[in-house]
């Protein structure tokens, strides 16, 4: 904002501080405490007919304002939709109108009743017979202009938008629509799970050791136990925990944390679903990961997305392919013949940013996420990662190089991981070990030793099956967002 519009706002907002002090030198408090809301606009425009029989309550924001001196129509929107409304002195009241119409400007909130007519051009009304201010906006809301007859609003800068999400919503609708979508799509999930038998918990988001994934933690010190307490970066841990107490199938839908980049398709602070289902394994978490989201499409009867510019099929079977098979297929390279030089080598060749301090899972999952990822556009379930990037997994039943995991890639971009879940203690310990290793090589991502974790699981855990999904991204995909901070009500920003 240049100086001229910074000098423009500040005699706006000055001159509507000044219809502030007027409302209440004449005994009108412009911020009363109730008002009686009988009616939405949305109930009054799909029932015209029926509504037309009775006076109506409503109450909105102002978006449109236009004054005839003893008359004004204005156009107010409540939380889904708007209505026109036709204000006359002798209908409200003389005094009303001199003391309240007059100092009314487009963002105030208003409460009004009255009977439904249509104009002469035949737009339906509300002839309003009562009229209460409820909030005077003192700051105009952005860039507010009109053309033939209708207001709209210029104010589609991302920044602005993201940065300024209450604005965004009321000038914006069609946003607001997403993130009530949004709402369905967890409850919906909820309720599957539900009904599938599992119980929602929660765990706690400061832990005192981060773990459960890969990822480097935002530390926070706790003042009264005088200690670093990390925010989490995964719930399993302590998931895993209410497994050996005895509960068979748990989840928890809850927010996340991890101190990396931001971009279109990562936050720092995200939200997961993770649920694990005892006396399963990896190959039942496919089939219900596939049957969750199938179920979720079908309760927003989408069969067909159009997602990062791919047509994307969410009605047929997902495709199923091992990591080195599709690597062959595309590479034509025998990957699990790689020692970890020749794999090295292979992606220096190829221009991949790699280094000698990489272990083999390592390079293994750079060359894919490169080289292969960006190339799974319709759903396909990708199964038999290297063991060393999954330290949580079960060893592979016929290949010890690899682990029992699997990661749904949809439109280039990955949706779940699942394990079967290691509930071996002393496996578990030595894998702890390793990643220790990686960590003093450099690896800030590597996983930290979590003894008490062990112990838990030294008591016994069943065998299991789980997974993670990431929320926000599964609803970029189904309603069609191509970034994230599009589905996050307040995405994380840098300091302007």
């Amino acid at each position: 904002m240049d100086n001229n519009e910074q000098k423009s706002l500040n005699q706006i907002i000055d001159f509507r501080i000044k219809k502030r002090e007027i409302l209440f030198e004449n005994n009108i408090n412009p911020y009363p405490y109730k008002f009686l809301k009988e009616n939405t606009i949305s109930e009054i425009l799909e029932n015209e007919t029926k509504m037309s029989e009775k006076k109506l309550s409503i109450a909105g924001r102002i978006v449109s304002l236009r004054n005839m001196g003893k008359a004004c129509f204005m156009n107010i929107q409540d939380e889904c939709d708007k209505i026109q409304l036709y204000v006359k002195n002798k209908n409200i009241g003389l005094d009303i109108y001199e003391k309240v119409i007059k100092n009314i400007d487009i963002g105030d909130i208003i409460g009004v009743s009255g009977l439904l007519f249509r104009t002469k051009t035949n737009q339906l009304s509300l002839k309003v017979s009562n009229f209460k201010l409820l909030s005077k906006s003192i700051r105009p809301l952005p860039n507010i202009k009109e053309k033939d007859g209708k207001s709209f609003f210029a104010f589609e800068d991302k920044e602005n938008r993201y940065r300024h999400r209450h604005l965004d919503l009321i000038v914006n609708p069609k946003n607001k629509i997403v993130f009530k979508k949004r709402s369905k799509i967890i409850f919906k999930i909820r309720e599957i799970l539900n009904k599938k038998g599992f119980m929602e918990v929660e765990t706690p988001v400061l832990q005192n050791l981060h773990g459960g994934a890969s990822a480097r933690p935002f530390i926070t010190e706790h003042n009264s136990l005088g200690q670093d307490f990390y925010l989490r970066i995964a719930e399993e841990l302590y998931l895993k925990r209410l497994l050996v107490g005895g509960y068979e199938k748990i989840f928890e839908i809850g927010k996340n944390f991890r101190n990396e980049g931001i971009d279109r398709t990562h936050n720092p602070e995200f939200t997961m679903l993770e649920l694990y289902e005892s006396y399963s394994d990896v190959n039942d978490m496919m089939i219900l990961s596939e049957s969750l989201i199938k179920e979720i499409a079908i309760s927003l009867d989408i069969n067909e997305v159009t997602f990062m510019k791919n047509k994307i099929n969410l009605n047929k079977s997902f495709s199923k392919i091992s990591m080195s098979d599709l690597i062959k297929s595309k590479l034509n390279i025998e990957i699990l013949e790689m020692d970890d030089k020749t794999l090295f080598n292979y992606c220096k060749k190829h221009k991949i940013d790699v280094d000698k301090k990489m272990n083999y899972g390592q390079l293994f999952d750079k060359l894919f996420s490169l080289m292969i990822e960006p190339s799974l556009i319709q759903p396909t379930f990708v199964f038999d990662y290297p063991k060393s990037i999954s330290p949580l997994a079960k060893v592979h039943r016929t290949n010890t190089k690899l682990a029992e995991r699997f990661e749904l890639f949809i439109g280039g971009m990955e949706f779940a991981n699942a394990f079967s879940e290691l509930n071996d203690p002393v496996d578990q310990k030595i894998r702890f070990e390793q990643q220790l290793k990686f960590k003093e090589s450099g690896d800030e991502e590597a996983h930290v030793m979590d003894n008490d974790f062990i112990e838990a699981i030294e008591v016994g855990m069943p065998p299991t099956g789980g997974i993670g999904i990431g929320i926000d991204r599964l609803i970029m995909l189904l309603l069609e967002q191509e970034s994230i901070k599009d589905v996050i009500l307040f995405p994380s920003l840098r300091n302007k």
